[in-house]
């Protein structure tokens, strides 16, 4: 008898050691990635933009003479350009063409005037999630009258260079504004054929602008544990 309670005895051990390993720490699927979204600044974008333009203009006659002719007004114009991030950097190309009332007149009678303003530029950026601070340059040019008198506007289209900065914020996943500061040179020209001499000008603009990008949305961000 004492051997069969032993026996079982031993048989139940072995049970309930079998099922306290059962109830081991459950086993839980750790992720290897979580997807986040973060937004992207890639792809073409088309926008409309409004500013303020300010230069100075210096004609010399050619006896040497020098009359300088300072401009300001108004602008209004547009923009298209593609944009391609890579992490925080953002690469791109834009092209902007803008209507302006930039102009001014000397007491002398001479008047200058910038019709249109225009650029093809790279851009180069840093983006902080929907915040983008850029610098830019590449190719300006204008086209522009100058008058003395009551005579004839000699009209001209001058190639020159644009640098500036600025700043875009991305209001939703497609919208963006921004604010940006231009720079303009497009150095000494010789007038002819109604006016003889040289003409030298320089410029400065200041533009807000909206932007639509041509996007899918967010982009997936990867956080590996």
């Amino acid at each position: 008898m004492r051997r069969i309670l032993l026996s079982a005895a031993s048989a139940l051990a072995l049970v309930t050691g079998a099922q306290a390993a059962d109830l081991g720490v459950r086993r839980v699927e750790v992720p290897s990635a979580i997807m986040a979204s973060g937004f992207s600044w890639t792809g073409f974008y088309a926008g409309v933009h409004a500013g303020y333009g300010w230069g100075r203009s210096t004609g010399t006659n050619p006896f040497g003479g020098q009359f300088p002719l300072s401009t300001s007004g108004a602008l209004l114009g547009a923009q298209v350009g593609y944009n391609y991030q890579i992490n925080s950097l953002v690469l791109g190309v834009e092209a902007d063409l803008a209507y302006t009332t930039i102009g001014g007149h000397t007491a002398l009678g001479l008047t200058g005037r910038n019709n249109m303003l225009g650029s093809l530029r790279a851009r180069a950026g840093f983006a902080v999630d929907r915040s983008l601070f850029y610098v830019t340059g590449g190719l300006g040019i204008q086209t522009a009258s100058f008058t003395q008198g009551a005579g004839a506007a000699e009209k001209y289209t001058r190639f020159g260079w644009v640098l500036g900065a600025g700043y875009e914020y991305a209001i939703t996943n497609n919208w963006t504004v921004k604010a940006e500061y231009m720079y303009y040179n497009f150095g000494t020209r010789t007038l002819g054929p109604i006016y003889a001499g040289t003409l030298r000008s320089d410029g400065h603009t200041v533009k807000l602008g909206v932007n639509y990008l041509f996007s899918t949305g967010p982009s997936a961000v990867v956080a590996r544990y």
